[in-house]
Order: structure tokens, then sequence, then C-alpha cells
């Protein structure tokens, strides 16, 4: 399942303050789309042949009307926070049957538990949508909004959207460090690093060229310091893992300087980059300075650290849940999630750069 970053995580389409776009008596105000993982998805995985999934209690136990809606969360995740920010309703699931007509054009979340910039990524989670085929979808979503909207109109609406993309961490979890891994033995950390900011260079390519040019990209956060990382490595203390950390820096730093060469060479795109890496390695270091006691083990979950096993029907999870940094083995609770989408839509540049979702969503 897709691990907290962001892609926090985590990394994924945003919201957008867009021009009006009339067409056929239907004036859109803002409209956002959203690519990523289990840390933004909002369900999609419930709807296929998937191991990843979380459409059962006591997952949502704190999301309005206590629905377990497939969010793998107690509450709302960071995509969730930043709708409201700009009060949208939260975006519906892709694969969802209402999810058609009017219901669309608000926008789409495509994020999908245990996927990954790589289409390998996630083979141990059985079914789910890779980064390419939820570009895919994204295309056929273009085709719905011509249909409603008109050709000129749709145009107008793709360009002015905000995309959040939130994507990475399986990459690695569920895919170079499994036990058994054809990528680890194919790569060092470092050719790795390089095929994943390659492929997701492409992949934010395709993205421009059907239209997108307001892409909030998420780095992908300290996976070391993880609950299921922690039990796998057997540590001792509760401390990070290091070499799994000094892993995702490297691939956070090569996609930050992929960003830039994007803005060069794409004409009128515009890429922010939400650091949650630091977010998260500054809660995890000072808890008690954002309000949290429990900074290594989930609430809700099985084994050591309650990283073993995900947060499951019968598993009972912790009472003081807005003290908890980590919900499940991998996500953070809505308490987390609500603090990083308020600095990612409203903080400096050493958090988001070179300009803040808020302002992102202002731009003509």
């Amino acid at each position: 399942m897709a691990q907290i970053w962001i892609v926090l995580f985590m990394p994924i389409a945003v919201l957008v303050h867009m021009h009006s776009a009339q067409g056929q008596g239907v004036t859109l105000k803002r409209v956002m789309f959203i690519l990523g993982d289990s840390l933004v998805d909002p369900g999609n995985n419930n709807y296929i042949a998937s191991i990843a999934r979380a459409n059962f209690a006591p997952n949502g136990i704190d999301f309005p009307g206590g629905a377990a809606t497939g969010r793998f969360c107690n509450g709302r995740t960071v995509a969730d926070v930043l709708s409201q920010k700009f009060g949208l309703p939260f975006l519906p699931a892709y694969l969802d049957p209402r999810s058609r007509g009017p219901a669309i054009l608000g926008g789409i979340n495509y994020a999908s538990a245990a996927s990954g910039i790589l289409d390998s990524t996630g083979e141990n989670y059985i079914a789910r949508l890779s980064m390419n085929k939820q570009i895919q979808y994204f295309q056929n979503t273009q085709q719905q909004f011509i249909q409603q909207l008109g050709p000129a109109a749709a145009k107008q609406v793709f360009s002015d959207a905000i995309y959040f993309f939130v994507i990475g961490s399986n990459d690695y979890i569920n895919n170079y460090l499994q036990p058994i891994s054809r990528t680890a033995r194919q790569y060092t950390p470092k050719q790795y690093e390089t095929l994943l900011v390659n492929e997701y260079s492409r992949q934010l390519t395709v993205m421009y060229n059907l239209g997108a040019r307001k892409m909030a990209v998420f780095n992908v956060g300290p996976l070391g310091c993880i609950p299921s990382q922690l039990a796998n490595q057997r540590s001792a203390d509760g401390r990070c893992i290091t070499y799994i950390n000094d892993y995702v820096q490297g691939f956070n730093a090569a996609l930050r300087r992929q960003l830039n060469v994007l803005t060069a060479r794409l004409p009128g795109s515009t890429f922010v980059y939400g650091d949650a890496y630091s977010l998260v390695m500054d809660r995890v270091t000072n808890p008690a300075q954002y309000g949290f006691v429990n900074v290594n083990t989930g609430c809700c979950g099985i084994g050591a650290y309650s990283g073993q096993l995900p947060c499951i029907t019968g598993v009972t999870p912790c009472s003081a849940r807005n003290r908890y940094f980590f919900w499940d083995p991998f996500h953070p609770t809505d308490a987390v999630n609500a603090q990083l989408g308020e600095l990612f839509y409203s903080g400096d540049p050493s958090i988001v750069s070179p300009i803040n979702i808020q302002q992102l969503g202002a731009m003509p």
C-alpha cells in the first residue's frame, strides 16, 4: 500500500482557482485532478481485485459520518484537506460507478493503493492502478469533459486545473525493498533512482502534452521511519532506518532537479515541489512540538510497532488518535494530514516551492 509520502504523502493533482470555463450552460470555477497512491486513494481500490483495501472499519472512524470509504486513514487524506481549503467537496474516485456526467466536472481522483511509477510496483497486492494506468483513465475523463462542455471549454478546463501527484513510496516499499526483488538484483540504488526519475519525468511530460500546466509534485517521505519498515528491519529502539531514508533522499533530490529541467523545457508549465520528507522528519524528531506523543507505532495494526499487519476489522485502534503520527503500518493520521495540508496550502518556499498551493490556485 502506498506509504506515506507524498506523493505524503504522497504524490497527485491538486486543486485550482480556475478561470470560468463556459460550455453548454455549465460554468466551472475550480477543478482538480489527483494521481497517486494510497496516501490519497479515496476508494478506487474498492472496485478492483486488490488486497490493498481499506473499505472497512475501523478505517474512517474519524471521517465525516464515520464512513470507511476506502481511505487508508482514520479520517481525511492530504488531498481531502486541500480540497477543503479551497472550499471544494472531496473528489470522487474515478472507478466509483457514480463518477459520471456532471459528477466529474469538479475533478476526479485516480489514486490507487499499492500503485507506483513503475508498472511492476505493487505486484504483491495483485491489482492496482499504476501511474501509467491512471494517465490512461485521465484521457478517458478528457473525452467525457469534451462531451459535456465542448472541445474549447474542455481544453481551457484542463489548462486551468491543478494537478496533484503523490507517488513513489511504493516503488521502494513494494518493489525495490521487497525481500525477493527483481529490481534490487537488476539495479544499484543510484541506477534505480535514475530509472524512477526518468520514468516519472516522462509521465509528467505526457500530462503536459494532454494539457496540464499547473502541477504540484510531492516528494517521498522518510520511509525508513514508518512502522512497517521498523518492524521489517527489526529496529531495536524505534529509530528510523538510515539506509532506506538515504535511498529516498537521493530520489527526492533527483526529482527536484528534474522538475527544474521540465519547467525550463515545457513552455507555460508550473511545477510546484512539496517537501513532505522534511515536514515528516521534523515531526518524527520533535513530536511534542507538534502535539504528538507517538511517532513510530501505528495507532491501528498488529505486531511489532503495529507494523506487521494492517488495520483490519476486529483490531481496536488507539484512543488518542490525534496524538499518534501513524494510523497504520504505512499511513499518517488525520491530525498529521491536517497539518501537512495547511502547510502545503500556505507555507513558505522552505516547504513548498517556488510557490505554495494557494498561490498556484490563484495563478491566471
